[in-house]
């Protein structure tokens, strides 16, 4: 059964990575990188400060950093040292001879879980069970799942390392949020049980659609830098 599912996950890498152009090499390339984003992390603070008491806002930062941390470690310095699984960029993994590397870039030596997976669908979760708007969600869980997407693209991640640290960022982007919600006790998550966003069409307030612009903004730039 293992045999069979790591074979089929070499394949579907394999299949994916082989799918690639000049154009998109360089985007997936920057799109990777985790500084492009650091205008949208801030343009994050500025809507917890400008939504939220500082207390709140405070609280709910502290809450983020800690989800990413959590996350990022349990992926690097506990899982990845167990299973030790190469990359399949890795020259070590024969795997590699067929895979299509961009810039020369081959990531550390082993990548299962994926980090990149794992930190963006935490952050996701956590701030889609903020705010509460699906179209917010939607687009910040679209921008993980081509964050984590790109680390496929550039062969740095087997496609189970991508699902695998997905679903470990969810469960923890879940898990802070439960515990911050409680200590913030706010009124729709205490004594209630959670519901799905997509069952909460709220409308989405100007410092969501701020957001949304500014992530939209960030990939145009992206987009241009490559052109």
């Amino acid at each position: 059964m293992i045999d069979s599912l790591s074979a089929l996950d070499s394949q579907l890498t394999v299949a994916v990575n082989a799918m690639h152009n000049p154009y998109f090499d360089q985007f997936m390339f920057l799109f990777s990188n985790k500084w492009i984003w650091v205008p949208m992390y801030a343009m994050i603070l500025i809507i917890l400060y400008k939504r939220y008491s500082w207390k709140a806002a405070l609280l709910f930062l502290v809450a983020i950093a800690l989800t990413i941390t959590i996350t990022d470690q349990l992926c690097a310095s506990i899982i990845r040292p167990l299973f030790e699984r190469m990359r399949p960029a890795n020259p070590a993994e024969p795997l590699s001879q067929v895979i299509h590397v961009v810039n020369g870039y081959r990531g550390g030596p082993y990548g299962f879980p994926s980090c990149h997976a794992a930190n963006s669908f935490a952050l996701a979760t956590f701030l889609t069970l903020l705010r509460r708007r699906w179209l917010f969600g939607a687009v910040v869980f679209l921008w993980a799942a081509l964050n984590a997407y790109s680390r496929l693209y550039l062969g740095v991640h087997f496609a189970g390392d991508l699902i695998v640290g997905a679903i470990i960022g969810s469960l923890v982007g879940f898990g802070l949020f439960a515990i911050t919600a409680r200590t913030a006790r706010l009124q729709w998550f205490s004594g209630q049980p959670l519901r799905p966003t997509i069952t909460l069409p709220a409308p989405l307030t100007s410092y969501d659609l701020l957001l949304i612009a500014f992530g939209i903004t960030t990939a145009i730039i992206a987009i241009a830098a490559c052109m």
